[in-house]
């Protein structure tokens, strides 16, 4: 990392200087004399230098100078109301500005003036008439030599990272910036114990390696989050900083709720979590996060900070990696979240996990022709768990690979058994999670599963969503088509609530078309909704598709949906989602004795 922090500050000779970074540098100048300062102007801009900024009143001086906050300063020692030394004096004073570059521009050129300039903390001396060749060079090498004494003292030298300093100074300015962009200031103070141990067991170079390391991770998620965030149209800036020899830092601004800071928290864990070989031993190291957020936990750098830091001392009571909120309220909520994570590691394991069935029946005669499954979870404690809390929480942890896994296997056994038990050509639809369609293998996957169970392909539906397929158009069609050699049918959910590009819905191998309940629920009073349910239906019947209607839940709804000529339903006017034996004991009921 040493290449990093030396870049750009080294005061090398005009001809090889690294010029950029220093041409950007803003210089104000403090001279009564117009001329001077318009020939110094001149100069400096035939070099590049096009960020000057010029107060011939020194008067007005301090006040441009805190405004301005430049770079470096060019002072003239010489002039009415305020000499050169008083503004020295005031300088140097100032909390915003005493480690400001001065230099002085001074036709005194006496000891007792240099000795008394020198005594104020001036940097360099340049002697009127001002040489233009000297002046460029005493210019670029009083900035870079603050550059690299600013890097110093700003910034950690084993990572390069911004240090405590930098990061105080920086998180107000975020802060501020909240107002502008929106959502919540997330700020993680995050305690890598690993970076102490292995300094004290391996020596300080395997310590700097590790936390080299972590700095690294760090920073690829802190650009990954940008990423996302410049593609939804915001403009953020994160900042990863160490704090410590132990303790990193984190500040994200923009987060929608506590839920995107959860997450945001695990990933951390999980980055961190992953293994490295340092002094050629692989360590895995854990973190432990405190987070505090603004505006609930206040509206300052050092509010935040300091919530943070309680926060991540009492995270290091727990023997496991996991993080704390500063805020008790969302400790409480985020304590219940790590719990049903933990427990929902090893639900299928422990038979834990179950399918309900709701049946999907045909508008014209009532018949069941097909179920959905839908998992829930029969937790022994909470109870039966709908997976509105805990499939989100699934995707979250890795852990939707697995349970659809579990969710295919079971729905494929269960509908085997209906056929061969002679219950009729039932078909079985499975919602497919997007990371299961995506990352791969759910061909194979499903080759596998329907043939260990001896289901015939065509009994298999998969459902899947608009914004699932619109996220990779041209992957999403040759993974249906895939699906479509194996025999099953794919039906497309709630349709009408994602992108609805017919220009994209008539190129996918699509058999059934879903209409979301959503459009249901106001029938038939709505016009509107009846207009569009119309257009729905004819545009799926033209693509040769079948369209089932969701959530019928009265009579009225479901003659609307015969009127309208649509083939299928499910709802609870029929029936809520049913364990398999309910299921089977409805199909029953249908057959004649």
């Amino acid at each position: 990392m040493k290449e990093d922090i030396w870049a750009d500050t080294q005061p090398w000779g005009l001809d090889d200087a690294p010029r950029s970074p220093l041409l950007d540098a803003k210089v104000m100048m403090v001279d009564d004399e117009p001329l001077m300062t318009d020939l110094i102007q001149a100069y400096l801009e035939d070099e590049g230098y096009s960020r000057f900024v010029v107060a011939n009143d020194p008067r007005q001086a301090m006040e441009l100078l805190r405004r301005e906050q430049p770079s470096v300063l060019l002072l003239d020692l010489m002039m009415p109301h305020i000499s050169g030394f008083d503004l020295l004096e005031m300088v140097r004073g100032d909390r915003q500005l005493r480690y400001t570059p001065v230099i002085v521009l001074t036709a005194a050129t006496g000891a007792d003036a240099k000795l008394r300039a020198l005594q104020l903390g001036v940097t360099d001396f340049l002697s009127k008439p001002v040489n233009e060749s000297e002046l460029v060079l005493r210019l670029r090498n009083t900035l870079a030599f603050h550059q690299y004494h600013k890097r110093l003292l700003n910034f950690d030298r084993a990572t390069g990272l911004p240090n405590q300093r930098e990061f105080d100074h920086s998180i107000d300015g975020i802060i501020a910036r909240r107002a502008l962009v929106g959502g919540m200031v997330a700020l993680l103070c995050i305690n890598v114990p690993m970076c102490r141990q292995l300094r004290e067991s391996a020596g300080q170079p395997a310590a700097d390696a590790l936390a080299q390391t972590v700095a690294r991770r760090l920073e690829r998620l802190a650009r990954k989050v940008l990423q996302l965030q410049r593609i939804l149209g915001t403009d953020r800036s994160p900042l990863v900083s160490r704090l410590g020899t132990t303790q990193f830092g984190l500040v994200l601004d923009g987060l929608p709720d506590t839920d995107a800071v959860e997450n945001l928290a695990e990933q951390v864990i999980a980055l961190i979590a992953e293994s490295t070989m340092v002094a050629g031993h692989e360590v895995a190291a854990g973190a432990w996060i405190g987070i505090a957020l603004c505006p609930a936990d206040g509206t300052a750098g050092e509010q935040l900070r300091k919530g943070a830091t309680l926060a991540v001392a009492c995270a290091q009571q727990q023997a496991h990696p996991t993080y704390l909120f500063a805020s008790a309220e969302l400790n409480a909520r985020s304590n219940e979240r790590l719990a049903l994570g933990s427990a929902l590691r090893g639900a299928a394991q422990r038979d834990e996990l179950l399918l309900h069935y709701q049946p999907k029946v045909d508008v014209a005669n009532g018949r069941i022709v097909g179920a959905e499954a839908l998992v829930r979870w029969q937790h022994p404690e909470m109870g039966l768990i709908p997976p509105l809390r805990f499939i989100g929480l699934a995707e979250e942890l890795g852990l939707i690979q697995s349970i659809g896994r579990w969710v295919m296997q079971t729905a494929c056994r269960d509908a085997a058994q209906w056929h061969y038990d002679g219950l009729g050509e039932l078909k079985i639809a499975i919602n497919v999670a997007k990371p299961q369609f995506q990352i791969g293998g759910l061909c194979e996957a499903l080759r596998a599963d329907m043939a260990a169970a001896g289901l015939p392909p065509h009994l298999m539906v998969i459902e899947l969503t608009e914004s699932m397929l619109m996220d990779d158009v041209p992957s999403s069609r040759v993974q249906m088509h895939a699906l479509k050699q194996l025999g099953i049918t794919l039906s497309i959910d709630d349709f009408g609530t994602g992108y609805s590009s017919l220009s994209y819905l008539k190129s996918f191998p699509l058999d059934e078309l879903k209409i979301d309940r959503t459009f249901i629920m106001d029938l038939p009073g709505s016009e509107s909704d009846i207009a569009i349910v119309r257009a729905v239906i004819g545009l799926g019947h033209s693509l040769g598709m079948t369209v089932l209607a969701e959530g019928i839940e009265t009579a009225a709804q479901l003659d609307c949906m015969r009127t309208l000529g649509c083939d299928l339903f499910q709802g609870f006017l029929f029936s809520k989602p049913v364990p398999a034996a309910e299921f089977v004991a409805l199909v029953k009921a249908q057959r004649p004795a």
